[in-house]
């Protein structure tokens, strides 16, 4: 009797256990049912394979591609003052070196900047850097750096930056082909001094000018909120390569208000080249005053097209001068590029090499003109 019985609670306990491991194998989430109200709380996590993937939608890539080559800038200047004491003649006279011992007052500022070398080379905006005295660099790691500024070009509003470092984060240069209005841009940058930011937004426009920002502009605009602190920043497409330097907002509060421009990448590689190489930009020169034409000064001169620039002054001398462009000539192609407007007259002659021909199309008296013109280096802020 008692070894039935015994056989009949082994068998029991088989079919409990048998019956446990598949409620734990098919529903693990009815043990807590079954062993009634505890304080164990059961958690689900993703599947390794969906946390690594990117969400749809996502530029986390891009921008932790980019990031790590953004910098934050902050710059310092001694603001030159006049102190009432450097007039006392007795002290002037029994303390000779006053001047150096009184407290200098500093005037800070913040901006980004982009690191496009290993070497340490910084792309930003020249108005970020102008005139300070001293500029420490934060990289996206915590790191600092001093740097020098190699070589600015106050015209496009740009600086190249050499930092004391060797082995950092460089960013990838895109492609301004590659761009087209409706694209997703990511700005990144130090707004209000906060420290890296991305913001996103895209491409509104593309040769943006007419803006009197710049001497020569060709700006990108977009809607990625720019704030002040992100200029000299970086505008990268959704694959984190660089298309544009953050320059400037249009706004009149001192906040975004969605309308932001950024240098495009062909002029700021441009300008850095030949900083880095020669240690200044050098722009073609042809010595011309231009005008732009409007439907009255069309009138006024009986032409019968107002896309050109019309000569309004020459440069006694000058390479357009001693090539023969006469005044009141409109000027229509330079080197088989067209020249629509005053911006982008200015453009083609920067673009053109000292030393080279370019030949530029004019209308005289309405009929069409060949001129060989040999090109000068521009001078500083003079005319084109």
């Amino acid at each position: 009797m008692l070894k039935k019985f015994w056989l009949l609670f082994a068998q029991a306990c088989t079919l409990c256990v048998a019956a446990l491991f598949v409620v734990a194998t098919l529903r693990p989430d009815l043990l807590p049912r079954l062993a009634g109200k505890g304080n164990n709380v059961v958690l689900l996590q993703q599947a390794g394979a969906s946390v690594a993937s990117p969400a749809p939608g996502s530029y986390a890539e891009a921008a932790k591609k980019a990031m790590p080559a953004v910098v934050n800038i902050y710059t310092s200047k001694a603001v030159r003052t006049h102190n009432p004491l450097l007039d006392d003649e007795i002290l002037r006279r029994y303390f000779p070196d006053l001047a150096n011992r009184l407290p200098t007052p500093q005037a800070t500022s913040l901006g980004s900047g982009v690191i496009v070398s290993p070497e340490g080379y910084v792309l930003t905006n020249h108005h970020v850097v102008e005139g300070a005295d001293d500029i420490e660099l934060v990289l996206a790691d915590g790191r600092e750096l001093h740097a020098k500024v190699r070589g600015a070009d106050p015209e496009s509003d740009l600086a190249v930056l050499k930092a004391e470092g060797e082995n950092l984060p460089t960013i990838t240069f895109g492609s301004m082909d590659d761009l087209h209005v409706g694209d997703v841009v990511l700005a990144i940058g130090n707004p209000f001094g906060f420290g890296n930011t991305v913001t996103m937004g895209i491409v509104s426009a593309l040769g943006r000018n007419h803006l009197g920002v710049n001497r020569f502009e060709d700006f990108i605009q977009t809607d990625a909120p720019i704030n002040p602190g992100n200029s000299g920043g970086a505008l990268v497409d959704t694959s984190g390569n660089l298309v544009g330097i953050n320059s400037t907002i249009f706004s009149q509060s001192g906040g975004s208000m969605g309308i932001g421009f950024a240098i495009p990448v062909s002029l700021a590689r441009s300008v850095l080249a030949q900083i880095i190489k020669e240690g200044e930009v050098t722009r073609g020169w042809l010595g011309v005053e231009p005008q732009a034409i409007t439907r009255e000064a069309a009138q006024a001169l009986a032409l019968a097209r107002t896309d050109g620039v019309l000569v309004r002054a020459l440069q006694r001398n000058g390479p357009a001068d001693r090539a023969g462009i006469q005044v009141r000539d409109v000027v229509v192609e330079i080197g088989g590029k067209p020249t629509p407007d005053v911006p982008q007259l200015l453009a083609r002659i920067a673009e053109l090499r000292p030393g080279s021909n370019a030949r530029v199309k004019v209308l005289r008296d309405g009929k069409p003109l060949d001129i060989d013109v040999t090109v000068a280096k521009r001078p500083r802020a003079d005319t084109p």
